[in-house]
């Protein structure tokens, strides 16, 4: 299979006249010897033959146009407008949500625990340094980024109610 796509591939730089010199000889002397060579060289001058005379037609200067109209004729269906079920988010929001919400209360209660003495974590809450943690610059630009993602999120949020505001107006 590759020797008969290397011959077409030599064959197709003779016919087309891109072949180096030592290899259009190469390629004459395998067609004056070789029948296989003779054989696929007809075969693709045949087809390279076809190609010169036959002339392509192009489409018409209005075809895309002439298309278009045709598809604007018929009934298009259209967009759907919601691909996910509203149910379906709320519940998988609320799932996250009650998730945090059960985890911070497990953590607040093991952290203060009314055991009667004082946890481990209460006595050395004290002397964990926060400023440390704050005064990071890569901490820095992430509240800011995050702050910037929540100031999006908001927008977002407040011009769909206002869209909604306004086609319910009109």
């Amino acid at each position: 299979m590759n020797t008969e796509n290397n011959i077409e591939s030599r064959l197709w730089q003779y016919i087309d006249g891109l072949s180096a010199p030592q290899e259009r000889k190469a390629v004459e002397a395998f067609l004056q010897t070789n029948v296989e060579w003779q054989q696929k060289y007809e075969e693709l001058l045949n087809i390279h033959l076809l190609l010169q005379s036959s002339w392509l037609e192009a489409p018409s200067m209005r075809f895309t146009k002439n298309v278009m109209e045709e598809i604007s004729k018929l009934q298009v269906s259209p967009a759907a407008k919601k691909y996910l079920n509203d149910k379906i988010i709320w519940s998988i929001g609320v799932f996250f949500i009650m998730m945090l919400l059960a985890t911070l209360v497990y953590a607040f209660s093991q952290i203060f625990s009314s055991s009667g003495q004082e946890s481990v974590i209460v006595k050395n809450l004290d002397k964990i340094d926060f400023s440390k943690a704050f005064n990071n610059s890569w901490m820095n630009v992430l509240m800011m980024i995050n702050v910037v993602i929540g100031l999006f999120l908001l927008d977002n949020y407040l011009s769909s109610k206002r869209k909604k505001y306004r086609n319910e107006s009109i």
